[in-house]
């Protein structure tokens, strides 16, 4: 910019002086060497701008399409000044200078985008161990997410990273490995698998986990809305198995969302309910599990908060995925959260003290047993609701809508749906899923 305005002034200061010659023919020659010499140092800011700043090819149009027009309409605007300058305009000099500026500036815009692509592919070249990272999805509360492929396996893989600005957090750090070593250790087939993880050079940490096909029960909901009582007994039933391994390794999640729970395809299998993000996890085998992180803030979702979140002294157990669990039945089903304010104080204090509008408000064709179930989840004292995720899977069971949610119903319900997102070997994919469900959110 001080360049370019640099520029500017020495050729309008070079023509003020021309403007005192009493001849105008000579006045018009000196005024068309004047432009075209000048021409030079303005095409060098353009093509240095092009290789020096880092930009997309529409921003760098931007910048020297105008660039490029001010020496032009300068010579113009002296031009006119001249006796006779006017028909002098659109001459040869005009055209000189019209070609000098073109070319450069093409060469600008054009080299812009090829260094800008050269940048991004090795950008997603970049290596961690044996995974070579193929295109960012997004990025999370903690980390960000890449497309990866084993170099060996060629294997497709979600690679999650430390943000870089919170590499040198310790407390940022010490959550990300929890996460990493909690979900590590569980190894049922509806929570997602850990392959690896480890450290860069440059001290990165990061871990890769399998690449999850399909949406989060989030991105369902938001985009066909409302679904079946059946179909959301099915995603429930499987998270509480889930949820029965974690629970019986004194692993509490506390973070169940329906962004949290992935609807996939495994093994020729659809519809399989997949748990993710133990970012929050805490253990609670030694029954000291409040709703506290260790630095003293208020952790998870309030949308699917369970009561006891907002007590300084509430104990969490098992019960307390169990209600989120229902939380997250409830809006499948009504397609809206159990409560809609938009504080985060306001929804805490209202799955503490006010009571839940029965479903069939909202969805009066839900069965009576579905929603004696999700009701008696979202019941204010923990000793009300299910004991165990065993208990409220036995109960699951019995619904007469059990089980009648079957696999030619989920192949029929996503082909007769845009699978386009489902296949990780285009760019095209949609990963906003897998964006979502590795989001921790965090309140004070």
């Amino acid at each position: 910019g001080l360049s370019a305005s640099f520029f500017t002034y020495l050729q309008v200061l070079q023509m003020s002086m021309n403007a005192e010659i009493p001849d105008d023919q000579q006045k018009l020659t000196i005024l068309a060497y004047i432009s075209t010499h000048l021409l030079i140092p303005w095409m060098t800011i353009i093509l240095m701008y092009s290789i020096f700043i880092p930009n997309t090819w529409q921003r760098c149009a931007a910048h020297v399409v105008p660039a490029a027009c001010v020496p032009i309409l300068v010579y113009i605007a002296g031009a006119v000044r001249i006796p006779g300058g006017a028909e002098f305009i659109l001459g040869e000099v005009m055209l000189e200078m019209v070609l000098w500026a073109t070319v450069p500036t093409l060469a600008a815009i054009f080299g812009a985008h090829t260094l800008n692509t050269l940048r991004r592919k090795a950008a997603m070249a970049r290596e961690l161990g044996s995974y070579q990272l193929k295109q960012s999805l997004g990025a999370g509360g903690m980390g960000e997410v890449y497309l990866g492929e084993h170099k060996l396996l060629k294997r497709p893989c979600a690679v999650k990273l430390i943000r870089a600005g919170k590499a040198t957090d310790p407390q940022a750090i010490a959550r990300f490995e929890r996460e990493v070593q909690a979900t590590a250790k569980l190894t049922h087939w509806n929570t997602i698998e850990i392959f690896d993880y480890g450290h860069t050079e440059d001290g990165t940490f990061y871990y890769v986990m399998e690449y999850l096909p399909g949406m989060s029960l989030q991105d369902l909901v938001d985009r066909f809305g409302p679904m079946p009582a059946e179909r959301a007994v099915h995603f429930l039933r499987q998270v509480c198995d889930g949820l029965r391994e974690a629970h019986s390794m004194g692993l509490i999640h506390r973070d169940i969302k329906p962004g949290n729970i992935f609807a996939t395809y495994r093994g020729a299998i659809w519809d399989v309910a997949k748990l993710l993000d133990f970012g929050l996890v805490k253990s609670i085998a030694a029954g000291t599990a409040t709703s506290e992180s260790s630095d003293g803030m208020v952790v998870g979702t309030p949308l699917f908060a369970a009561p006891e979140w907002t007590l300084r002294d509430g104990r969490l157990d098992e019960r307390s995925d169990i209600y989120s669990l229902g939380a997250v039945g409830y809006f499948l089903i009504t397609g809206r959260p159990v409560f809609t304010h938009q504080s985060p104080v306001k929804l805490l204090f209202a799955h503490a003290n006010e009571p839940v509008a029965p479903l069939r408000d909202f969805e009066p064709g839900v069965p009576d047993d579905v929603e004696k179930i999700i009701l008696r989840c979202l019941a204010k004292r923990p000793e009300d609701r299910f004991a165990s995720v065993e208990s409220l899977a036995d109960a699951l069971d019995g619904c007469r809508s059990a089980g009648t949610w079957t696999q030619p119903r989920a192949f029929h319900w996503w082909k007769g749906i845009d699978l386009s997102s489902l296949d990780i070997t285009k760019e095209a994919s949609d990963p906003s899923a897998l964006t979502q469900v590795l989001e921790v959110s965090e309140i004070t």
